[in-house]
């Protein structure tokens, strides 16, 4: 079996492929899930429940709605997230794989002497489903972020609408540190205490800067210098834009929305860089060459003999007299 694998180069047998992606990659990823739900979705990490001075100016920006009634929706954010990067990486593999593209190239795995995993194949599971893993790692940064710091919006005291007499504000300098000094709906009070880092954000600035890299590192554009800067930079530009209506919405401030830039630009750059290898093929390093013997002109190899002078030498050289002719030829 062995011979026969050595036959064909473009075969690389592997025994741990299956079970590693069942029994780990696949349970890490449940668990980066279910932990991303949880946050999400439930009560079972509660948000830290900060205080705030009476009549401050910095929360007191008008309510502007649901996020449903954004400029830019959540439901719109996350689609673009989501399928600006898978159709790229589909595209983007396809045309390498048919062109035989160089750098993409890459070994058909072989294991238990049946199954084959086509390298098309393999590249698009892997790039796809490191680039889902990163989008929910995000998720649980941001969520996190905002469940320790429990940050208020710009419009924080419009949706928490306290009672100001009840709490006996008398100065702006009044610190209220109630539980219950808000009055109004307490699903948006507790949207309105989320707000660092900005998650819409941070999932923007991930999914643009994990295309913006494989386009970079992975397409290979002949003729025209101009095409990969300009995807690269549309795509950034529509991430910073979801910044900007966040800020202009005050639905979060320039800092939440910077954070949010950080979180999510630094998670892609670690994950394409230390995960995937700028997504390409991993190469073994070179061995090291072996110590040559020095060989003579003829091909033969050559050994170094000990000199020994000759006793004959010795004593002609010791007979010779001083005034001798030949000793002045030598």
């Amino acid at each position: 079996m062995m011979a026969a694998e050595e036959e064909k180069p473009g075969l690389k047998s592997s025994s741990s492929i299956v079970p590693c992606f069942l029994f780990v990659e696949l349970v890490i990823m449940a668990g980066t899930v279910l932990l991303a739900y949880y946050f999400e979705y439930t009560d079972t990490f509660p948000v830290h429940i900060q205080g705030f001075f009476c009549y401050d100016k910095t929360f007191s920006k008008p309510y502007p709605g649901p996020d449903e009634t954004s400029k830019i929706p959540p439901l719109l954010v996350y689609s673009l997230v989501t399928g600006i990067p898978c159709f790229t990486i589909l595209v983007g593999e396809l045309v390498a794989f048919f062109l035989k593209a160089e750098g993409t190239q890459e070994k058909t795995i072989v294991t238990a002497d049946c199954c084959y995993f086509n390298p098309l194949l393999r590249r698009i599971v892997r790039f796809l489903g490191v680039f889902s893993f990163g989008l929910f790692t995000t998720t649980i940064f941001a969520n996190a972020g905002q469940a320790v710091t429990g940050n208020q919006t710009p419009h924080f005291l419009s949706a928490c609408r306290p009672n100001y007499t009840a709490l006996g504000c008398t100065s702006n300098m009044q610190y209220i540190t109630q539980p219950r000094a808000c009055t109004g709906n307490p699903l948006v009070v507790a949207s309105a205490r989320k707000s660092f880092p900005s998650k819409d954000a941070a999932l923007s600035v991930y999914s643009a800067v994990y295309t913006v890299m494989y386009v970079t590192l992975v397409f290979r554009t002949k003729g025209t210098r101009l095409t990969k800067p300009t995807v690269s930079l549309t795509l950034l530009c529509l991430a910073m834009l979801v910044g900007v209506v966040k800020v202009a919405e005050y639905r979060n401030h320039w800092a939440d929305v910077l954070a949010g830039f950080f979180t999510g630009g630094a998670i892609a750059v670690f994950l394409v860089t230390c995960v995937i290898n700028n997504f390409q093929q991993t190469r073994p390093p070179p061995l090291p060459p072996r110590p040559q013997r020095p060989e003579s002109v003829l091909g033969m190899p050559m050994v170094a003999l000990p000199c020994v002078e000759s006793p004959l030498e010795k004593l002609s050289g010791t007979q010779t007299p001083r005034g001798s002719p030949f000793t002045e030829i030598t």
